[in-house]
């Protein structure tokens, strides 16, 4: 992802990643390491949504974790035996890398006891967040920007003053994977939302598809606390996000930016191949690789 100083000013301070899930679709690998953990490259998932959010100016981050979730927090605390070791065998390009990460960002943790969606992940941060806007990532989506996502996100809602959605279009014949929005456009690129459909079987409203990047206003905590659980027992965010659109107005920001969905296997070697020809220590070996591994399939 680009470098980029952060320019952005308005109310968002917090920004909530959930990490709580079971990660089943890359079992085995997520039998005993956390799916937030994999690695694109050599860093992992949560890491490059993490990265964003401080690249956009956000100062405070909660990350709600579950039982086998350790390993999150150990990798952005400090490893006193690590350091020891690489400061002990002169390693101090790679010592100064482990600093950084611990150094990285305030984080807060917090346990969603059971696994009961998304939505109900969110709500475990409402103490924590109190009565202010926040912004929530995903990092099962890697997005590559030059400008961070989340950053302009929030400019949508110093804009606005209401929730933002991120979105983007996807062919028809996907949409049955998001959830949809029904929209009119109000500014290039940002829609003011009418209506939501999660996961539509037929006749989406749009092709305009939630992406893992939402800014919420408070209000949706109480939408949270009155959202009945849905299919498998679990509390859509959706569900409440709609609820919350009959009282303030809700917005969708289509973002700038490649979009990887490394949840899934398939977007999972993407973005580790899109990301790893953008780094100038391997950039030139990968190439080269890809060009003889092709010429024999």
């Amino acid at each position: 992802m680009a470098d980029h100083v952060s320019s952005f000013s308005g109310d968002i301070r917090k920004a909530i990643f959930p990490a709580a899930g079971f990660g089943t679709r890359f079992l085995p690998a997520t039998k005993a390491t956390p799916k937030e953990m994999l690695p694109i490259v050599d860093k992992p998932l949560i890491q490059y949504a993490i990265e964003e959010a401080k690249e956009a100016g956000i100062g405070e981050i909660i990350i709600v974790t579950g039982m086998g979730k350790t390993a999150i927090e150990d990798h952005f605390d400090t490893s006193f035996e690590l350091e020891y070791f690489l400061k002990q065998k002169g390693k101090e390009d790679v010592l100064k890398m482990i600093r950084d990460i611990s150094n990285l960002i305030h984080v807060t943790y917090t346990r969603q006891k059971e696994p009961k969606g998304l939505g109900d992940a969110i709500l475990c941060t409402k103490n924590l967040i109190g009565d202010e806007p926040f912004a929530v990532l995903l990092s099962d989506d890697i997005i590559d920007s030059e400008v961070p996502a989340i950053g302009q996100m929030m400019d949508t809602y110093n804009r606005y003053d209401g929730s933002v959605l991120a979105i983007q279009k996807v062919p028809e014949d996907q949409t049955h994977a998001y959830g949809i929005i029904d929209a009119e456009e109000v500014d290039d690129g940002v829609y003011k939302v009418l209506d939501m459909v999660e996961k539509p079987r037929s006749n989406p409203p749009s092709n305009l598809a939630i992406i893992g990047r939402y800014i919420l206003t408070p209000g949706v905590f109480e939408c949270l606390e009155t959202t009945r659980p849905g299919a498998g027992g679990e509390v859509q965010l959706t569900d409440a996000i709609k609820e919350l659109s009959a009282n303030e107005e809700v917005y969708a920001c289509e973002f700038e930016g490649d979009r990887y969905d490394a949840g899934d296997k398939l977007g999972f070697l993407m973005a580790n191949v899109s990301l790893a020809l953008k780094r100038d220590d391997i950039r030139e070996g990968f190439k080269g690789f890809l060009r003889n591994l092709l010429d024999t399939v």
